[in-house]
């Protein structure tokens, strides 16, 4: 939540915030909850699911064993099929909780609507191309809300997330990120002794999200271009973003957060494809190497591919003026000798209770001051990487690159952005001709 400054009110600023925290990831407001929010005090918090595949049915599972007093109410997705799916499952796990009417469960590209009016707490996790639009919604709504990583897949999505927490805080709504990182406890006590020194001055960070293909869905006897596509999401740039912004995300807001929110300067990048053919890939690379300059003299080497029988590696290493820290194990070496013993927790349940107690408190929790500005890092390197050359922070922020069409514009009737060739593969874009039209 993960993944420029975002205010955090006149009673916290970030750099108080991340010396108080406990959390060291959210920023807890004293604005009094919108009426139409959950009332601090109420039994019953009301949850809803869009989007039910398997990272959404896991936040609300997460969400559900924070308490008996949470119900699920509403559940939508693009299929019918994935509702009655998650929905049998929440159901066997959390009997008495899951309390989700026939009437309540939809399916298609307006389900949202009818979720956000019945729920207290929204919870985002579909076609990362819409995250941007339905927070905003269910802001507008006055609603929390929880909305999973990557918070934009273009400079338009993500300057529209950022807007959005920016009307939470202004109506005292909870907003918290998927970036679950800023909610491990081993992280949290491994950057605070980055921050007080342990390895001196940061110089590099190398970051790696090495892993085989993702989630590769078939297409289904019956299934339209359309339907195919949203179907296998994840492989198409148009309603995914491609894998800096799907999977780098986490490992950029931790160097966001390592190197206590500074933003590059530029990047330059590589990727392509290679190893990785045929429809079920869509039109995404399936590798990337991405290099981020900073102004304090800092770069950061960032890594992703999704190819099957490679090396796998998703963890960051941070190298100092005085040693080195590896955050997947949080250990530092060098002049300073140290390890986290615990205790450990799971970050993705953690947001989850962090979420239903700011509701329950009235304290709400806005991720907004990192969020949005770590997605766009990500933005920046996989357009860099699209277009070959380096490419300024600043020109990626003032960007009006969208991947067309854009979330309000999508219908199930509509034709394809893309469409495969004669062999079966997708167009992809190519590097030193591709540009962000």
């Amino acid at each position: 939540m993960t993944r420029g400054k975002d205010s955090l009110g006149p009673s916290a600023t970030r750099r108080d915030f991340l010396k108080t925290s406990a959390m060291g990831t959210v920023a807890l407001s004293g604005l009094s909850l919108a009426r139409s929010a959950h009332a601090a005090g109420d039994d019953v918090i009301k949850i809803g699911m869009i989007g039910s595949g398997g990272r959404c049915s896991g936040a609300a599972a997460e969400s559900l064993k924070s308490g008996p007093g949470v119900k699920l109410v509403a559940m939508t997705d693009v299929f019918e099929q994935r509702v009655k799916n998650s929905h049998q499952r929440l159901k066997e796990m959390f009997p008495d909780q899951v309390v989700v009417a026939d009437d309540h469960r939809f399916h298609g590209l307006d389900g949202y609507q009818r979720v956000i009016e019945a729920a207290d707490v929204v919870l985002i996790a579909c076609a990362s191309k819409y995250h941007p639009l339905y927070a905003e919604e269910a802001i507008k709504a006055g609603k929390h809300v929880f909305v999973e990583k990557p918070h934009g897949i273009d400079p338009v999505g993500v300057r529209r997330i950022k807007a959005a927490a920016e009307l939470a805080e202004k109506k005292g709504l909870s907003l918290v990120s998927g970036l679950q990182s800023r909610f491990h406890k081993g992280y949290q006590e491994t950057v605070k002794r980055i921050h007080d020194g342990a390895i001196g001055d940061v110089v590099a960070i190398q970051s790696m999200f090495l892993r085989g293909p993702y989630q590769l869905q078939e297409r289904l006897p019956g299934m339209s271009e359309l339907e195919f596509q949203f179907w296998n999401w994840y492989h198409f740039c148009w309603l995914s973003g491609d894998d800096v912004i799907q999977s780098l995300v986490h490992n950029m807001d931790r160097a966001s957060w390592i190197l206590k929110e500074e933003m590059p300067v530029w990047a330059f990048g590589l990727g392509g494809r290679s190893s990785s053919f045929g429809e079920v890939y869509g039109d995404m690379f399936d590798h990337h190497t991405v290099v981020y300059e900073y102004a304090s003299g800092a770069r950061v080497y960032a890594l992703c591919r999704t190819q099957a029988g490679c090396y796998n590696n998703s963890s960051d290493i941070v190298m100092g003026t005085k040693g080195k820290c590896y955050l997947g194990d949080c250990r530092i070496e060098g002049e300073t000798k140290w390890r986290f013993e615990g205790p450990h927790n799971n970050p993705y349940d953690e947001e989850q209770k962090a979420l239903i107690e700011a509701v329950r408190s009235g304290k709400p929790l806005n991720s907004g001051y990192h969020m949005a500005n770590s997605t766009m890092v990500t933005v920046l390197g996989q357009i860099a990487c699209y277009v070959g050359s380096e490419t300024q922070w600043e020109e990626i922020n003032k960007s009006e690159f969208q991947f067309r069409p854009g979330p309000e514009a999508t219908t199930m009737e509509m034709e394809p952005p893309t469409k495969p060739g004669a062999d079966g593969n997708y167009p992809l874009p190519r590097p030193g001709i591709w540009k962000p039209a």
